[in-house]
């Protein structure tokens, strides 16, 4: 793994603002998470990093992308993804037929509680993780 440790308790890393970004944040990720014993959180975690970091590849010119884990609690993650667009996601209302549009709908339905956020030089977007699998 290549991601810098910013703390005991945090993982953060930088990728090109290409498709594997998604790929490699998934497994950064899920393997800091096991790192903290937080075995029961990974499945869901790499689903989100997923959804997120392939949203900010595709839906902005960014040239990096961002994503982070925090360990917020003895069960709980909080994931960030940052970019540079200026424009905050927003859950699609996707027909059966259509083959994208429901990413953030799994990630509303997969997290505790998700949003975004502006900040300087882009956005955040990010998504609470609770093992204790209540909504």
């Amino acid at each position: 793994m290549t991601a810098a440790t910013v703390g005991p308790q945090r993982y953060q890393e930088r990728y090109p603002a290409r498709l594997e970004a998604a790929v490699q944040a998934r497994r950064d990720i899920a393997l800091a998470l096991e790192t903290w014993g937080l075995h029961q959180l990974v499945e869901i975690a790499e689903q989100i990093v997923t959804e997120l970091v392939a949203n900010a590849v595709e839906h902005t010119d960014a040239a990096t992308v961002g994503a982070s884990i925090t360990r917020t609690g003895g069960d709980s993650a909080r994931i960030v993804v940052t970019d540079t667009s200026r424009v905050r996601p927003a859950p699609g209302t996707p027909s059966p037929d259509d083959e994208h549009g429901r990413g953030l709908l799994l990630v509303d339905a997969l997290a505790h509680a998700w949003g975004s956020e502006l900040v300087h030089g882009g956005k955040r977007v990010w998504a609470e993780l609770r093992a204790d699998g209540e909504q």
